[in-house]
């Protein structure tokens, strides 16, 4: 059987980066959370931490933190059903999801608020490509995600969100600049674009698309939603831009599509762990909730 104490010191560690930080968070000192996670360590015969700024979890150390936060959930849901269970002071239960930058920074984002001013929760949200974050779920890193991944991942069920419709666009002065005549695989090949970083690849799908095969588009990485709307404005490149973001800049003429009337839609999914808990249902029912008015369906 795991030591339920020694599991909950790893989780602190994982979360707060630091011995130090978990001591503070558990009223305990840092010699007594090194002592509980050594007794761990020997009990399942690896290693759990990699020390280090921050300290950061094995494969098994997060399969165990993964497993502390279904418990939490768990005894959240007893104390709903025996209240003399309930601790003195009230407790807010770790609740980790992946999420991709757009969602976030779009649709996503009334959903977790609005979630967590309900319930007694602290909410850690993760950040990965739409494409990716379904490995945040299997790795055991998180307890729901936002995904373009329609398969769920071992543990999790899924449910259709919509899609987020995205649109390639640029400043009036860009396109002047760099599509004179069009835009083609010869232009576009000389025309910097925007990616957030080396795992987006909706301009090259769209490229795709368009031109019917592969292009080498010049890049610059810029890992911000809100900042592709800045560089775009500013003509520093294009860029795939999710619709509702920038639909009011391109009536208004800031921004322009490069080719009007090719949208690239990405159907995304939420898919979570299969733990009886009433939390994780609430948090399921908001998202899809905010995706029916934020995305298409």
């Amino acid at each position: 059987m795991l030591d339920y104490p020694s599991l909950f010191a790893l989780a602190a560690v994982v979360r707060e980066g630091s011995f130090e930080r978990a001591a503070r968070r558990l009223h305990v000192t840092p010699s007594a959370v090194s002592q509980r996670i050594r007794l761990l360590e020997e009990r399942v015969g690896g290693a759990l931490v990699v020390r280090g700024q921050p300290c950061l979890p094995t494969e098994m150390g997060r399969r165990l933190c993964q497993h502390a936060d279904r418990v939490r959930l768990l005894e959240h849901e007893l104390r709903g059903e025996l209240p003399g269970l309930a601790p003195d002071e009230p407790v807010r239960v770790n609740v980790p999801v992946a999420v991709n930058a757009d969602s976030l920074a779009t649709w996503f984002l009334p959903a977790l608020t609005g979630f967590a001013v309900q319930s007694p929760v602290l909410m850690q949200v993760s950040v990965d490509d739409e494409g990716h974050t379904a490995e945040w779920l299997r790795s055991g890193a998180v307890l729901a995600a936002v995904t373009a991944v329609e398969r769920p991942a071992s543990g999790c069920s899924v449910r259709p969100l919509g899609a987020l419709r995205y649109v390639a666009a640029a400043s009036p002065a860009f396109v002047a600049r760099f599509f004179p005549q069009g835009v083609d695989a010869g232009s576009l090949v000389s025309a910097p674009s925007l990616v957030f970083n080396t795992k987006d690849s909706l301009q090259q799908t769209w490229v795709q698309r368009l031109c019917g095969r592969a292009v080498e588009l010049p890049c610059h990485s810029l890992p911000t939603t809100q900042g592709f709307v800045t560089a775009g404005l500013a003509g520093m490149g294009w860029a795939m831009h999710p619709l509702c973001l920038v639909d009011e800049l391109i009536t208004r003429g800031e921004l322009v599509e490069l080719m009007p009337g090719t949208p690239l839609d990405v159907p995304l999914f939420w898919q979570q762990a299969r733990a009886a808990s009433s939390l994780l249902e609430g948090l399921t029912r908001s998202v899809l909730a905010a995706a029916r008015e934020g995305l298409l369906q």
